[in-house]
């Protein structure tokens, strides 16, 4: 595991030879894609939480993929990999986190709005948008969202994993 980079705060990455894991637990809203089918990777009762060693390269590029947030991204150690990634890669740091592509290349070009509703779960909202709560404007650029559906939330209208601590069905 590796801590030091300048690009990337607020969270840590993680390597093996071939690739590095991103993890952002701010945008984290556990949906626990990443645990709940590679738990030989990904097991939050365990430090560090991520095991690179667990599994091969190809099941843990699947399963950060399933993330729903820019909670888990991923990228090839070697560049010119990075360069011919394809779109249905959708967790990749070209797509989730451009920042941390080692190129001048220019961001993605715009995608339309996504919702997905979670199981059991928020509202994950992607894409440039402006979100109306109360009167109060903010504008999303870019990013992602996740909106409380179970009403938990001391942050509300966004997601804060109470739903997972209160057992919300929904």
């Amino acid at each position: 595991m590796e801590r030091d980079d300048k690009k990337f705060s607020g969270g840590r990455k993680y390597r093996n030879d071939e690739i590095t894991v991103y993890w952002k637990p701010s945008s984290c809203v556990h949906a626990s894609y990443c645990y709940r089918e590679l738990v030989e990777v990904f097991d939050p009762g365990r430090r560090p939480w991520i095991d690179m060693t667990g599994s091969t390269t190809d099941n843990i590029i699947d399963i950060v993929n399933l993330c729903p947030t820019d909670a888990l991204s991923w990228k090839w150690n070697n560049d010119e990999k990075n360069a011919e990634i394809s779109e249905d890669q959708l967790n990749h740091v070209k797509f989730r986190r451009p920042e941390l592509m080692d190129t001048n290349e220019a961001a993605p070009q715009e995608t339309p709005v996504s919702v997905k509703i979670m199981v059991d779960g928020p509202i994950v909202i992607k894409g440039n948008l402006t979100l109306s709560n109360n009167g109060t404007l903010k504008e999303v650029q870019e990013s992602i969202i996740s909106i409380c559906r179970c009403g938990a939330s001391d942050h509300q209208p966004h997601c804060d994993g109470q739903h997972r601590k209160i057992g919300f069905i929904g």
